[in-house]
């Protein structure tokens, strides 16, 4: 089961990111919600420049499996 129903239509890293966002907004206000706000933000950033099609899609895959574990802890 994923965060949010949404999480199969994602397919680009545009997408990915407004979707793990929206994943946060249903955290705890506060510290936790900041922290992985951050943790979005920085990761974006250091995937910036990936071009590689095939790594886009494994990164974007991690990033909902991860995103299921922190909502389900």
């Amino acid at each position: 089961m994923s965060p949010l129903p949404e999480a199969e239509l994602v397919r680009s890293s545009v997408q990915l990111y407004r979707y793990l966002l929206r994943c946060c907004r249903r955290l705890p206000p506060g510290p936790v919600q900041q922290h992985y706000r951050h943790a979005i933000r920085q990761s974006f950033k250091v995937h910036a420049d990936e071009d590689d099609p095939v790594r886009i899609q494994q990164i974007i895959k991690r990033a909902i499996e991860d995103a299921d574990w922190v909502m389900n802890k």
